[in-house]
């Protein structure tokens, strides 16, 4: 196809995207966005670095305008955005963002709130003292130089870094298809890990964990456990949870405040203030009443004044899981190694740096070694010269030219051309013995240096014992304590019950299974004889059948009639108020239409050495070990195998070492130890418990306490103490002895309690009238007494149900 330009090539566009894009990927990657293994900077930071060296901004020289920096990187070596090359400068000089920072920055560089730094024509900078580091000896050609972008200059390809800048200051950044985010690190232990490498090339990861403890981050705070660290170390990926160093201050008026002394890297105070605030605003956060920052140039400080009757741990929990006082720092160790982007582990990347110090120092040396036999070379023809003084000078005075003089001392002597020039440009003060004298001492002691600079190349232990020297000597100089405090709390998940108050709750469950879970304090005391609250508005068929006290944080084990257990935590009941029906089980759990709710049980953790003993109407008791019931399937497990026609009617949790007591319909009490129960596997049914007699059945078991009284209830209101003396202990499976008369009056007993005086039960109706009462204002009599009333009950109305309340501690 002809054209006015010559001949038209014909291309596939796909093709030709495909290795545009490529090039394109492989200048971001190489060239742009990722550090390289040997000195940690990536091209810019480089490139600045060896600016301010070239322009001689050195620690010992004043600051110099950021501009004049600018303008030299972008002059000579950086052809991009001024911008790009200012926030690059800007970072190094963060102390917030680098943990060494690089540059010595002088004005405003930004702040931890997010702040923008001035314009480049305001600040000033110059390079920092650790930053002389990272450029020592490039001039004994240590690095490989390449021409710059326009053939003007000469550029490095690499500093020396003596410092193990990528993993002492980190590295961020996205390239294509890939990313980097290598966290910063304690200069003295990295250092220790390295010399650890050289001492023993072959340890183990393990072996540099003990030495690299973590992350050392320059904004402090606190890394939640040590299997996110391990992680990142061994696979070069993982993911480390970050926590804001916090303490909780008693303040004016009996009230808590928590500070902020120090927040996860990289996070804007001002936005995580705005944050807090947003969430109080919103009521996702409830208790905090102010909220401000005290941060001055002394350290930060950030002040949250809470309510006085919140828990400070849980506003604490809230704001952790709510806002960046915790984060996640995702770690991915992708640097450049021989221009290939790879993924390194702990000891890779060492070792790459490692490598490239033996490299570094082996260049330098033969530098020094080629310098030192140069100058060698040049005094054994200065000392070759003044042995034959008046020759020489006879031979120069006789030549026309410079050049004859030359190459007739080389003809006369057999000198080499430096020898003969060095020679020729001698000056006469170099005749007097004083001057042959240090020529002398000079070639001595390069004939040393080379000695010794030769010993160095043949000798891989003697030059790593040099790197080992010169690192100790840039830790003792430079190194720092660390900032960053690593937890040994491994689960660093944030728990619903983290979040939530621990409180007592009184817990209802209807006959008809209606639950709800109501403060306890919102039930004042009353005497003896008192007409009770309503605690639950219920259907003119239903009525509360279960009540008992526990914690927010606890476990509730429901049992039905058909011996099957559903597990619960109490913070999942929904709370309602005093008068509220409550939420049906069906909404709950997967529970069946025909199923009703005849026990519940309150715990705090499934342990090994705890059991729990069910007892069903018949009188079939039970012992099983806690441990077997720890299942979070919502369509429950079986706890009992039943008989036809019976139910469960009390679980207890014991030690296995207690005394029980069973209490029938009919007035009658069993009283036996529970070592005469064996412990049954979870699906068993389970041995007699009591012979009832006819007509009779079990309403209540409940565990002996020895130091406490014997508590019936009958469904008329109606109860007494009686001593636990009175009542013998017997074997497993008798009748029992009387505990109540059921008469007319009293009706038939419906619970037993074993309590103290100075404890306090309640009491609740069919119609849902909840009352709470002393139980040392209960009348203490005999076994063969009715008992007195203890409720006042409205016509139709019966007791079903009595639980203690927990004592304070």
């Amino acid at each position: 196809m002809p054209s006015l330009f010559g001949k038209v090539i014909p291309i596939d566009i796909k093709d030709e995207m495909k290795n545009s894009y490529l090039d394109y990927a492989m200048s971001v990657i190489v060239g742009r966005a990722l550090p390289d293994v040997r000195d940690g900077l990536k091209p810019v930071h480089r490139r600045i670095l060896y600016a301010m060296h070239q322009l001689g901004i050195t620690p010992d020289k004043p600051h110099r305008k950021c501009s004049h920096i600018v303008g030299g990187v972008l002059a000579k070596f950086h052809p991009h955005g001024d911008m790009a090359v200012y926030e690059a400068l800007v970072r190094m000089a963060q102390d917030f963002a680098s943990r060494y920072p690089l540059v010595d920055g002088h004005g405003n560089f930004g702040s931890v709130d997010g702040d923008a730094p001035a314009a480049m024509r305001y600040t000033e900078a110059r390079m920092a003292k650790i930053a002389t580091a990272m450029l020592a000896d490039i001039e004994k050609e240590t690095v490989d130089f390449v021409p710059n972008y326009d053939n003007s200059d000469q550029e490095p390809t690499i500093l020396p870094s003596r410092i193990p800048n990528l993993l002492v200051n980190g590295s961020s950044g996205i390239a294509v298809g890939m990313a980097t985010n290598i966290p910063p690190h304690n200069l003295g232990e990295v250092i220790d890990g390295v010399i650890h490498l050289i001492d023993h090339p072959d340890c183990q990861i393990d072996d540099l964990l003990k030495i690299i403890k973590g992350p050392d981050f320059p904004t402090g705070a606190k890394i939640m456990g040590r299997s996110g660290i391990r992680q990142a170390y061994t696979t070069g990926r993982g993911s480390i949870k970050v926590r804001a160093q916090t303490t909780i201050e008693k303040i004016h008026g009996g009230k808590s405040a928590i500070i902020v002394n120090e927040l996860p890297y990289m996070v804007n105070k001002a936005r995580l203030v705005e944050k807090i605030a947003e969430l109080v605003k919103e009521k996702k956060i409830d208790g905090i009443t102010d909220l401000r920052d005290e941060s001055d140039r002394r350290g930060m400080r950030v002040v949250i004044e809470l309510r006085r009757d919140v828990n400070p741990q849980v506003v604490l929990n809230h704001l952790y899981k709510h806002t960046q006082l915790q984060d996640s720092f995702g770690v991915i160790m992708l640097a450049l190694v021989k221009g290939q982007p790879m993924v390194l582990n702990l000891k890779e990347m060492l070792h790459h740096y490692l490598e490239h110090q033996k490299d570094v120092v082996t260049r330098r040396t033969r530098y020094d070694l080629r310098k030192a036999e140069e100058r060698a070379h040049i005094i054994e023809g200065l000392l070759t010269a003044l042995d034959h003084i008046d020759e020489v000078i006879s031979i120069i005075r006789s030549s026309r030219t410079v050049e004859a003089a030359r190459k007739s001392l080389i003809a006369r002597f057999a000198l080499s051309e430096r020898q003969a020039e060095a020679i020729v440009e001698m000056r006469l003060r170099s005749l007097t013995g004083l001057e042959r004298e240090k020529l002398v001492g000079e070639y001595k002691d390069l004939q040393q240096k080379i000695a010794y600079y030769r010993s160095i190349l043949g000798d891989i232990n003697l030059l790593l014992k040099i790197i080992k020297d010169e690192l100790l000597e840039l830790k003792a100089k430079f190194a720092d304590p660390r900032r960053t405090v690593i937890s040994q709390e491994e689960d660093t998940e944030i728990a619903v019950e983290d979040l939530i108050q621990e409180e007592d709750m009184v817990i209802t469950i209807t006959n008809q299974g209606y639950i709800k879970r109501i403060a306890l304090d919102t039930y004042r005391s009353q005497r003896r004889g008192g007409r009770g609250v309503t605690a639950m508005g219920t259907k003119e068929e239903d009525y509360v059948r279960h009540l008992f006290i526990t914690s927010t944080h606890h476990y509730l084990l429901i049992f039905t009639n058909k011996g099957k257990v559903y597990r619960l935590k109490v913070h999942e009941v929904p709370e309602a108020g005093r008068t509220a029906k409550g939420t049906h089980l069906v909404n709950l759990l997967y529970i069946d239409q025909d199923e009703r709710v005849t026990a519940a049980f309150a715990i705090k953790e499934f342990s090994a050495d705890s059991y729990l003993v069910m007892v069903t109407e018949s009188g079939v008791i039970k012992k099983t070990e806690l441990s077997q019931f720890d299942t979070s399937r919502r369509d429950g497990i079986i706890a009992i195998s039943l008989d036809e026609g019976d139910s469960l009617i009390e679980v207890k949790q014991t030690d296995g070492q207690q005394e029980l007591m069973l209490a029938t319909r009919l007035g009658y009490a069993l009283r036996f130890p529970e070592s005469e129960v064996t412990p049954h596997g979870r699906t068993a049914r389970g041995v007699r418990g009591i012979k009832l007699r006819p007509g009779d059945r079990v309403v209540a078991m409940d565990v002996v306490r020895p130091d406490a009284d014997v508590l019936v209830v009958t469904e008329n209101g109606y109860g007494k103490r009686t001593p636990l003396a009175d009542f013998r202990p017997q074997s497993r499976g008798n009748m029992g002895i009387i505990l109540v008369k059921t008469t007319a009056r009293n009706g038939e007993v419906v619970s037993l309690l074993m309590v103290k005086e100075d404890e306090e039960i309640m009491l609740i109706t069919r119609e849902g009238i909840v009352m709470r009462t002393p139980a040392g204002e209960i009348s203490r009599v005999g076994r063969a007494a009715q008992g007195v009333t203890i409720m006042k009950l409205n016509e139709g109305d019966s007791l079903v149900s009595m639980a203690r309340v927990a004592a304070e501690e």
